[in-house]
């Protein structure tokens, strides 16, 4: 993946072109970079500031977040799923979506645990949110960016209270599955080869623990809101599931990642 381009050369632009937050590992952004990179289709990358209005980028997407991809003259996709199922459309090998029914039901059913609304994500995202935001009166008043993100997803303390054990229920599931894997000879959550579950595992790992500083280089204080020190949480974690991270970076993403 190249350098970013700004939103009016983007919109121009033909072929693939993906929003992504610059400077920030976004696990929802660093899959859907897994996802175009392991089936080697180029992307135009596109940078959106964190928090900010964006408006420009509103105006040609209709979101203001990332990521988004925006395919030729095809409506823009902002749902993992939509950017996974256009991936498939546009390089259909190597296939990131089992062909058998159950299978490709287990990997989207684990894939919204850890991507979808109320997922591990979400919810780690909220307890992100509690950490920086004020513990006296109304969090949400004022215009900070923890303010302008804890609006936009549903922030309150007894949601930020709840995600704790949301999020240690999807850490133990989601262990349970690798060791199944890993006692049935297979180094991947869903059958014998890689899938996009695996993907969004890697990228969504950075919610536990960043990757080191040599491959990840982001400022010590982003760092420190990413890294999970919630004990409940990561007791919930099997250990195996951060050698997963490891193996599934290092055998098929790209490394360092270019933020």
């Amino acid at each position: 993946m190249g350098d970013y381009v700004d939103v009016e050369t983007a919109a121009h632009a033909r072929g693939l072109r993906l929003v992504l937050t610059r400077g920030v590992p976004g696990p929802w952004s660093e899959s859907a970079k897994g996802i175009f990179h392991v089936k080697r289709i180029p992307v135009l990358r596109v940078a959106q500031e964190a928090a900010g209005e964006n408006a420009e980028l509103k105006a040609w997407t209709g979101h203001a977040n990332a990521p988004v991809a925006v395919y030729d003259d095809e409506v823009p996709r902002a749902g993992w799923a939509e950017i996974l199922q256009l991936a498939e459309r546009i390089a259909p090998e190597p296939r990131l979506i089992p062909e058998d029914a159950r299978l490709r039901a287990t990997m989207f059913g684990y894939a919204y645990e850890l991507c979808g609304e109320l997922g591990f994500g979400w919810n780690r995202r909220l307890m992100m949110m509690d950490k920086m935001l004020p513990r006296d009166g109304d969090p949400l008043s004022g215009n900070g960016p923890a303010q302008t993100l804890g609006r936009r997803y549903g922030y309150s303390r007894a949601a930020a209270a709840a995600a704790r054990e949301r999020a240690a229920s999807s850490l133990a599931a989601l262990s349970g599955l690798l060791r199944e894997q890993h006692a049935a000879g297979s180094r991947y959550l869903v059958g014998d080869s890689l899938s996009a579950l695996d993907i969004y595992w890697a990228a969504f790992a950075a919610l536990v623990d960043p990757l080191p500083h040599a491959v990840c280089s982001i400022p010590d204080g982003l760092r420190s809101i990413y890294v999970l020190d919630d004990d409940r949480v990561r007791t919930a974690m099997d250990p195996l599931l951060m050698k997963h991270r490891d193996f599934v970076y290092e055998t098929h993403l790209e490394l360092p990642l270019r933020l």
